[in-house]
């Protein structure tokens, strides 16, 4: 790496560049400040566009977020984002605390914090902060011991008139909300309304020197769709358990583990949240130590082509183009990006339509033999019935014969081999 305090001391574009030849060789760019940050991301999401489908009316009211942290550190901060709303957005108040229980059961009420863990969140060293319209902003640090894969809640007020339009629905995890400022409460039982989503809170950090994270990026079956709510069952959950686990990952120091998954999420077009190639500097690089992505995308693109009865034409070589634009971008981060095959899609295509499990087929051989990636997760060996390839098993079945239930997410996470994250990191050749 450069010697500290190198670019700061230099005077000409020329030292520049001879700074990136000399620290970075073969690569395009330096692999920048977020890799190398000792922050990294212990838990995060994806945002969507709320404000067509009816938003939540935040007004007035404290709104009590829960999360599954990945790797634990000694101090935190959250980022709040203002991505699709219309107006400026203003948090009255914020605070932060670690659960009260360590394993609640899904079915109760897991409002409750640690009343000893409580901190009050600051923004520039102001407990309140206005967010400008597409804007998204960190706190200002706190110390607080942060376990991995442990709950904490993030409590935020909205004591203007506000509308709950960046948000991430279908969480898989319940949020509650109550009136007025209750963000240091010790629970909010009794809340006016209790749903699954999360809202403004798209990321947490923690305090971790030398930890790295891995960014999930894909759609309703990395997003968890139809896994036991509030259990934390999602396919990137059991990796983060992996990962904790596992000596030489935790040697490594590879412990975080981002969930970027939109349900409905295409990769070429917009439609349930920005399309794929859209989403790559909010959901990818700009979150904290990521060092390792996994692309998990396109099944929606082609159930779309299907669904609404259009020719297929060049889909899947359009496919191949997008999810190399994406691994490109990370690439010039210094991220390695491991590509993931496709699941059968039986209840949209696979079983009625054979020209879309034929792109299907297509896309996943070339994820299989394609040089672009750095590694591959063999997803759909890993789920569908030997006997009926183009099945889900059906010990691994949520009803739908897409979605996997939890031993589905489960045995996605074992399939994925753990000596992916312990290679070293190497310049990347854009030629090779």
């Amino acid at each position: 790496m450069c010697p500290s305090g190198f670019l700061f001391n230099i005077g000409n574009v020329g030292a520049v560049l001879l700074c990136v030849l000399l620290c970075v060789p073969g690569l395009a760019a330096s692999s920048g400040p977020v890799a190398n940050s000792p922050w990294v991301a212990t838990w995060g999401t994806a945002m969507v566009d709320g404000n067509s489908a009816s938003p939540a009316d935040l007004s007035g009211q404290t709104v009590r977020l829960i999360v599954h942290t990945s790797v634990g550190g000694s101090e935190t901060r959250i980022w709040l984002s203002n991505r699709f709303g219309k107006t400026p957005l203003y948090v009255g108040a914020a605070h932060i605390a670690l659960s009260e229980k360590a394993h609640p059961a899904p079915d109760t009420d897991m409002s409750a914090i640690r009343a000893s863990s409580d901190r009050t969140l600051t923004f520039g060293h102001m407990a309140m902060v206005t967010i400008p319209p597409g804007a998204t902003i960190a706190s200002d640090a706190v110390t607080l011991d942060v376990a991995a894969l442990s709950d904490i809640a993030v409590s935020l007020y909205f004591p203007d008139r506000t509308m709950g339009s960046t948000l991430h629905g279908g969480a898989q995890q319940t949020s509650y909300a109550a009136t007025g400022d209750v963000t240091s409460a010790a629970n909010l039982a009794g809340s006016s309304w209790a749903k699954g989503s999360w809202y403004v809170l798209t990321g947490v950090d923690v305090y971790a020197p030398g930890k790295s994270a891995v960014v999930a990026l894909g759609d309703s079956i990395t997003d968890g769709n139809h896994s036991t709510a509030s259990a934390n069952h999602r396919w990137p959950d059991y990796l983060a358990t992996r990962l904790a686990e596992d000596e030489a990952t935790r040697k490594a120091g590879v412990l975080g583990v981002v969930n970027t998954g939109i349900s409905g999420n295409r990769l070429l077009l917009d439609g349930d949240g920005p399309n794929g190639l859209a989403r790559v500097d909010w959901d990818v690089l700009d979150r904290s130590g990521v060092r390792y992505l996994i692309l998990f995308h396109g099944i929606n693109d082609i159930e779309a082509v299907t669904r609404n009865h259009q020719p297929y034409g060049d889909l899947e070589k359009r496919l191949e183009w997008a999810l190399t634009q994406i691994a490109e971008q990370a690439h010039q981060h210094g991220i390695l990006v491991f590509g993931a095959t496709q699941m059968t899609d039986c209840r949209n295509f696979t079983c009625t339509w054979p020209e879309g499990e034929k792109v299907r087929t297509a896309l996943n051989q070339w994820i299989r033999t394609t040089d672009v990636f750095d590694g591959m997760i063999d997803f759909d060996v890993a789920t569908r019935d030997p006997k009926c390839p183009t099945q889900l098993r059906q010990e691994y079945n949520s009803g739908d014969f897409v979605h996997p239930n939890d031993a589905g997410y489960e045995a996605m996470a074992r399939a994925i081999d753990l000596g992916l994250f312990t290679k070293k990191m190497v310049a990347w050749d854009p030629h090779r």
